[in-house]
């Protein structure tokens, strides 16, 4: 009897480690950019949809805590709107973590303001004087008299980093902008301030406010495609090594027809 009970037991503890492995085998964990956010959970639950038994958790936060959760191993993809630094992935190997880059969608930085602002179009050097102070007032460029209130990303943000890479050539941010942590934070502040400039992933405009052309260009499957649009930049998934499993699967999906159909219902801009 204590030898069937034994027996009993062992297996129980055995089928217990089975599940617990298949369960953690089949959760996938997500966390980054803002931008990819709603590309990242669209196509996840398209993903879950066609299969059941994974879980995939996707989380914001920003390019930076994306990259900071690889580097970790808390997260099994890194969502992120700009390359990998360089000294990014010196610290990740530095762990023992491999970041490996895949491409999923194409997106432009888009500059917008107040729906009443008649500014249509600003150069790239402008960009650059007025989120550097230079610029403060809109009758410096053609329309109202009217102060300029600078909106901007906060450092986590890879938006920031790209904005700041692109439109402001590694130049410091007026110390007078506004800091925000999120695409749609940005489009509320703009959207509520007559004077307000920001900019945001494509995908994140909405009728609430004007997008400007940058160097009369529009942001669009065309100008960015065609490399034209200065602000035009690609979104990334992360993964340690080369995605497996279920990782490559779901990323696998992201890069198909059908995932990219996704992306453009999002509003971003598809691969091919």
């Amino acid at each position: 009897m204590k030898k069937i009970a034994l027996i009993l037991c062992l297996t129980l503890a055995l089928s217990m480690i089975t599940v617990s492995a298949f369960a953690k085998g089949n959760q996938l964990t997500c966390t980054g950019s803002t931008t990819v956010l709603p590309v990242a959970q669209a196509t996840a639950e398209a993903f879950m949809d066609k299969h059941p038994e994974v879980n995939i958790s996707v989380r914001g936060g920003g390019s930076g805590v994306g990259v900071a959760a690889l580097q970790n191993g808390t997260a099994d993809i890194c969502n992120s709107s700009r390359p990998m630094k360089a000294k990014e992935i010196t610290a990740a190997k530095s762990k023992g973590i491999n970041p490996t880059a895949y491409f999923i969608a194409n997106d432009a930085i888009s500059i917008v303001v107040h729906n009443n602002n008649k500014v249509k179009n600003l150069s790239i050097a402008q960009i650059k004087k007025i989120y550097t102070g230079v610029i403060k007032n809109w009758k410096e460029l053609g329309g109202a008299n009217l102060p300029i209130v600078v909106v901007s990303r906060d450092v986590a943000s890879g938006t920031f980093e790209v904005f700041n890479e692109k439109a402001l050539s590694g130049a410091k941010v007026s110390e007078t902008a506004q800091l925000l942590a999120s695409n749609n934070a940005v489009i509320s502040a703009v959207a509520n301030t007559p004077g307000a400039i920001g900019y945001v992933g494509l995908g994140y405009v909405t009728d609430n406010v004007n997008v400007v052309m940058v160097n009369n260009l529009m942001p669009s499957d065309t100008t960015v495609k065609n490399g034209t649009y200065p602000l035009a930049r690609k979104l990334y998934m992360y993964t340690n090594g080369k995605a497996k499993g279920d990782a490559a699967s779901f990323i696998s999906f992201i890069q198909s027809a059908e995932g990219q159909k996704i992306v453009k219902e999002q509003g971003f801009i598809t691969l091919n």
